[in-house]
C-alpha cells in the first residue's frame, strides 16, 4: 500500500513545487492543521501519518480513525518544514477525504440496519489502485469487506454462468475444482436457480436484483422445503437507504452495496497553514 501512496505523491508532485519554492522560503517552518468541512466518520488517519512521518513532520495532535467527527473538527495538526508539508498537502487531504466518504457510507448502511441480524457488504467496485484503501475505510465504517481480490472465495458471476450453462452446472463444476478452504457463492436471477443452488449447498446465495417480493418469494420457498439453513442468503443490485429496510426486514443474511465505494462522494477536508 505504501508504494500506492507514494505513487500518488510522486504523481501529484511531478518535478517539483514551483509554487512554494519559489514563494516560500527553504527553512520556514510552519504548523499544518487539517480541519473538516463536513460532519461523517474518519477514516485514513493512521495512513497520513505515516505520510508525514516519511518527510520528518511532526505529528502534534490528531483523532482516530472510526472517530465520528463535525463540521469545524481539528482532525491532525502537524509542525515542521513548510514547503513539505505544501508538498504532501493534495495527496494527504485526497486520501483522507476519500477513506472518510466510504467510511461515512458504510456507517450510514450500517446504522440503518442496526436492528437486524443482517451484514452489510462492500463489493470490487473500487476506484483503480485505490482497493486497499476502499476496503480498509470500508471496515473503519463498520461494514464486511467482502472479497478483496479474485483468489478470496469462488464468486459465480452471470458471465461465468453462460460459460458452464446453468447455474447449477457451474455451481457443480465449482464444488468439484475448488478446494475445501474456499467458499463457493453464486449469483442467482430466478426463484428456481435459487432453490437448485441452496438445495445443492452453495455456500452464499446471491440473489441479484431481485424486487423486495421477489426476494420474499424466495425465502419463503426455502422455509417451505426446510433448507432454508443450507446457505447464507446475499442480495445485491439497486438497494439504497431509501429501500434497505425493506430488505433487511425480510431476513436476508448480507447486504452488499457496490455504491459504497464506486459512487460515494469525498468528505471536505481544508489544511490551513500558519508560520510558526
Amino acid at each position: 500500500m505504501n508504494e500506492i501512496i507514494y505513487y500518488m505523491l510522486e504523481e501529484d508532485e511531478g518535478f517539483g513545487d514551483i509554487t512554494s519554492n519559489a514563494v516560500v522560503k527553504k527553512d520556514a517552518l510552519a504548523i499544518g492543521q487539517i480541519v473538516s468541512k463536513e460532519n461523517g466518520i474518519l477514516a485514513g488517519i493512521d495512513i497520513i501519518k505515516d505520510l508525514f512521518d516519511s518527510k520528518d513532520i511532526q505529528i502534534t495532535s490528531c483523532l482516530k480513525d472510526g472517530d465520528k467527527i463535525l463540521k469545524g473538527d481539528l482532525l491532525l495538526e502537524v509542525k515542521g518544514n513548510a514547503r513539505d508539508i505544501l508538498l504532501l498537502e493534495r495527496t494527504a487531504l485526497n486520501v483522507l477525504m476519500r477513506m472518510s466518504g466510504v467510511a461515512t457510507a458504510a456507517f450510514e448502511m450500517v446504522n440503518l440496519v442496526k436492528d437486524y441480524n443482517v451484514r452489510i457488504a462492500g463489493t470490487r467496485k473500487t476506484s483503480p489502485a485505490l482497493a486497499k484503501l476502499d476496503k480498509i475505510a470500508l471496515k473503519i465504517g463498520g461494514a464486511d469487506t467482502h472479497r478483496f481480490a479474485l483468489d478470496d472465495m469462488v464468486l459465480i458471476k452471470d458471465n461465468h454462468i453462460v460459460m458452464a450453462g446453468s447455474p447449477l452446472e457451474a455451481l457443480k463444476l465449482a464444488q468439484a475444482n475448488t478446494s475445501f478452504s474456499k467458499k463457493i457463492e453464486i449469483e442467482v436471477e430466478t426463484l428456481e436457480d435459487a432453490v437448485a443452488c441452496v438445495e445443492n449447498k452453495a455456500d452464499i446465495v446471491m440473489l441479484d436484483n431481485m424486487s423486495p417480493n421477489d426476494v420474499e418469494d424466495v425465502l419463503n420457498k426455502l422455509i417451505d422445503l426446510n433448507i432454508r439453513n443450507n446457505s447464507l442468503i446475499e442480495i445485491s443490485g439497486g438497494i439504497t437507504k431509501d429501500n434497505i429496510l425493506d430488505y433487511a426486514d425480510l431476513g436476508v443474511d448480507i447486504i452488499s452495496l457496490g455504491a459504497l465505494t464506486h459512487s460515494t462522494p469525498s468528505l471536505n477536508f481544508s489544511l490551513n497553514l500558519k508560520k510558526y
